[in-house]
């Protein structure tokens, strides 16, 4: 029940010590501000990280070729292995309703490009037209890859933003040719890629026109994959790493290599990366809520303090209470209803302050891991539920204790 006498005593207790009062509060206030602030920071983190796997969610998986390290059927170890066309047809053919997005690569290091009297040396990488969706990049003008290059082994190529600009300058590179490694390439894409500059300086052709311009035969360096997309992460997982095992076992049959001999085949898989990058940003969130609740625990332990120095102040009139025969209950209820009062203003001002600094500021803050930092409903509730139990358990000692005090000795206390 409502009792306006009882709201009347609490005023008048903090009218009289308004600046213990308001340090009390202040300490919670801090206390539920920086847990709300660490959590939106861990949820931040979750963004970045989940915003980088959608980049790459779709899930890479990436397949390379190494040196043997085992003999196998009379073979020595340090076999060079060499992938070949008839390689990614294997897989592609075997899981081909699983896959989305597919490209085997062939890569040549430091080519010699040349448009005029302009040249400088990049990376030149044979393609499938699905490379550019799997590498996340855009085109700005004209086209990519297309199958009908591939068909007809087309000298085109699609060229990096930083290689138009130190080839082009401000011209149209569309429809011109230029020379790599002394070979003639009609440009007819432009592209960008999120990655930056170290991307946008490769130049991208067909496949099958790498390999016959410069002698590759059937030759590939690797192959990406990118699976179809899963309901959610822990599917995702399980099928890329079924996908992996499979094509791992597929390969080594087929270029002869040991069961046992894992280093002959290197597979690197987007989704078990990102599993890591999960696993550390609970390690953080968890590490930022246990650094909250330290806060409001030392905020809770000098409200309680507080309280007991009320108690010893107020320790006649409790006295006086009890001698005109209040209840230890109402005693206790008196103490509890202040503490929660106090507590609960303190902290609802924190958890306010924190909401409105993550709603504006928040967005503000972008980086590759770290985006749109937020507390969700369900946060701000636990936040409340706990500013509540903070106030009852600073409250409650020293009620107890209240509670426990005889009057008559209350009555001699000076």
């Amino acid at each position: 029940m409502f009792n306006i006498e009882r709201w009347q005593e609490i005023f008048e207790a903090i009218a009289k010590n308004k600046l213990r009062t308001f340090l009390t509060g202040i300490s919670v206030a801090s206390g539920i501000f920086i847990l709300v602030i660490l959590l939106g920071a861990g949820k931040g983190l979750q963004n970045g990280i989940e915003k980088q796997f959608e980049n790459d969610a779709k899930g890479i998986i990436e397949v390379w070729s190494n040196v043997t390290t085992k003999e196998y059927k009379g073979l020595n170890p340090g076999r060079q292995i060499q992938l070949r066309n008839s390689d990614f047809e294997l897989p592609s053919k075997k899981y081909d309703g699983e896959i989305d997005k597919k490209s085997a690569t062939n890569i040549t290091w430091g080519a010699t490009v040349t448009y005029g009297k302009e040249s400088s040396t990049y990376q030149f990488r044979g393609v499938n037209p699905d490379y550019l969706a799997i590498e996340n990049a855009t085109i700005i003008s004209g086209r990519f890859i297309n199958d009908n290059d591939l068909k007809n082994n087309e000298k085109v190529t699609a060229i990096g933003l930083k290689v138009k600009q130190d080839l082009f300058k401000e011209s149209n590179p569309i429809g011109k040719e230029i020379l790599v490694n002394n070979i003639n390439f009609k440009v007819v894409g432009v592209f960008t890629d999120p990655s930056g500059e170290r991307e946008e300086s490769r130049v991208y052709m067909p496949m099958t026109t790498i390999q016959r311009a410069f002698g590759a035969g059937d030759k590939i360096n690797g192959m990406m994959f990118v699976l179809n997309k899963s309901d959610n992460y822990d599917q995702a997982l399980a099928e890329s790493k079924r996908f992996t095992d499979g094509v791992r076992e597929m390969l080594k049959s087929k270029n002869i290599i040991a069961p046992d001999d894992d280093s002959a085949i290197g597979i690197y898989n987007s989704v078990e990366e990102a599993k890591q990058f999960y696993d550390l940003n609970l390690y953080i969130r968890l590490f930022f809520w246990w650094v909250g609740i330290c806060t409001i625990i030392a905020g809770v332990v000098g409200v309680s303090n507080i309280m007991l120095i009320i108690v010893k102040e107020r320790t006649k009139e409790i006295g006086i209470r009890k001698a005109l025969g209040a209840s230890p209950a109402s005693i206790i209820g008196m103490i509890l209803h202040e503490s929660i009062f106090i507590t609960t203003i303190a902290g609802f001002t924190g958890l306010l302050a924190s909401l409105l600094l993550l709603e504006f500021v928040g967005p503000l803050v972008q980086s590759e891991y770290f985006r749109n930092p937020e507390v969700d409903f369900t946060v701000a509730l636990t936040t409340l539920g706990l500013l509540v139990f903070a106030g009852a358990m600073a409250g409650f000692f020293p009620a107890y204790r209240a509670a426990k005090i005889k009057p008559i000795v209350a009555l001699r206390d000076e």
